[in-house]
């Protein structure tokens, strides 16, 4: 069943963005040049966000293959006049979001008629991964589709839309791993992300729908960020919510509000919003949210962590071949009876992420984490980690190869629990204090990023 659901969402993608690269292909030769040549740079300071997490987050800009035409020789007066100048060389869009190394590309644009000019991207990707003391359920070694995506957007007008379909896993540090097959069917379903979007005034938007989280550092998808894994501070956060959106910039601040379910509870008791201040290749943003209405539903995607305020402290510096984001997050869980929770619990954490880009496309990313939380297994605080009052600290190396479209890269990681509770940590006992892990990530992120000769 694995397999099969695995094949048909390679099949599906790739027969998306076959039709997609061929309608590009024949409006470049039938018609003016691919509107992918003018669309809005990855980082826009024109508008909020537009991929769910703070827009001043560092994104690494594509970087196309395409050249202008050389200088035109010198002619005569009475010659004809020059030929106008090719176009600009084209650029990613800023949906999906990519902190990096990684690099998006320019999307593959043709005309849908009255929808206007839709861009396609997708990415294709497979992994391999080894983990030493495994829980019980779990595996040593595990091969799956991480990624089999197609992302078909409309990202100029006033009306404006965004849609992410496919098969994607979210492997994350100090949890089991999960099957693609049940990653999708247990979290977000086939479609993840989908909203429209108003752009009501230059600086003035607004979305609904599946968005992503603006909570903490890290991205959802693997291709989104420094390292294949999701961190431990990560497991604290939402990641996809569903509601509505408004986002404002304010000259150097950019500004986001969201009304949404949170821990995609299908109830819309979350209230969460960022702010942002940058000023060259430094960004400080502010970001908190939480729920204004316990309740007790609790699913595989909606954890206990429903019911939580969550607040980040994220700086971050983009300059030259480095990306360095410390951050500092807060969680709490209150006390509530009505739905079980017996004394309420608290975590405190930071992480330092750094990348830094070598040349000939390698870059290695290096994230640290360090994790507490509040309570005791003797005084029925709630369990938010390896046992109450547990807490863990991680490592993780992710070397990087991109060239074109094409990449790889492994993740070496390492985590280490203290206090843990016997029973809630790793092997099969759950009472081993550590979990040494290796991934291997490789595959494709399409885009139109050839020059015809």
């Amino acid at each position: 069943m694995n397999n099969r659901f695995q094949y048909g969402a390679i099949i599906a993608m790739a027969s998306i963005l076959s039709v997609a690269i061929a309608q590009a292909q024949d409006g470049a030769s039938t018609g003016p040049a691919s509107s992918a040549n003018s669309v809005a740079k990855q980082q826009s300071s024109g508008d909020a966000t537009t991929g769910g997490r703070d827009p001043q987050q560092p994104v690494t800009v594509a970087k196309s293959t395409d050249t202008a035409a050389a200088p035109q020789a010198a002619v005569s007066q009475s010659a004809a006049p020059a030929a106008p100048a090719d176009p600009p060389p084209a650029t990613a869009l800023p949906t999906p979001a990519i902190t990096g190394p990684l690099s998006g590309l320019p999307p593959f644009t043709f005309d849908a008629g009255p929808v206007g000019k839709i861009s396609v991207n997708g990415t294709l990707s497979g992994l391999g991964m080894w983990t030493g003391n495994y829980v019980a359920g779990d595996k040593g070694g595990q091969v799956g589709l991480s990624n089999g995506q197609v992302f078909i957007q409309k990202a100029d007008g006033r009306f404006q839309f965004y849609l992410q379909a496919g098969a994607y896993n979210i492997a994350s540090l100090g949890v089991p791993y999960l099957e693609t097959d049940k990653t999708v069917s247990k979290l977000f379903g086939p479609i993840p992300v989908a909203f429209f979007k108003l752009q009501a005034a230059k600086n003035t938007s607004i979305m609904i729908g599946a968005l992503p989280t603006l909570i903490g550092a890290e991205y959802t998808f693997t291709f989104e960020n420094m390292n294949v894994h999701r961190g431990l501070l990560w497991n604290q956060e939402n990641a996809v919510n569903r509601g509505i959106q408004i986002n404002q910039t304010m000259g150097k601040f950019t500004a986001s509000f969201s009304w949404n379910d949170g821990f995609y509870s299908n109830r819309y008791s979350w209230l969460t919003g960022s702010l942002t201040y940058t000023k060259g290749p430094h960004a400080l943003a502010f970001v908190g949210g939480g729920n204004y209405g316990q309740t007790a539903f609790q699913t595989y995607a909606t954890p206990l962590q429903n019911n939580s305020t969550i607040y980040n402290v994220i700086y971050t510096y983009l300059k030259g071949p480095w990306i360095i984001q410390p951050y500092f997050q807060y969680t709490n869980v209150p006390t509530n009876l009505n739905i079980g929770v017996v004394k309420g619990a608290s975590t405190k954490g930071g992480a330092i992420l750094v990348s830094y880009a070598f040349k000939h496309g390698f870059s290695l990313p290096v994230r640290w984490e360090y994790i507490t939380s509040s309570g005791s297994s003797t005084d029925g605080s709630a369990n938010l980690l390896y046992g109450p009052g547990s807490s863990a600290t991680s490592v993780t190396v992710t070397p990087t190869v991109q060239r074109g479209g094409f990449f790889v890269r492994g993740d070496l990681a390492y985590v280490h629990a203290s206090n843990i509770t016997p029973g809630f940590a790793f092997s099969q006992t759950g009472a081993n204090q550590n979990q040494p892990r290796a991934m291997a990530e490789f595959g494709f992120i399409f885009g139109h990023n050839t020059v015809e000769k």
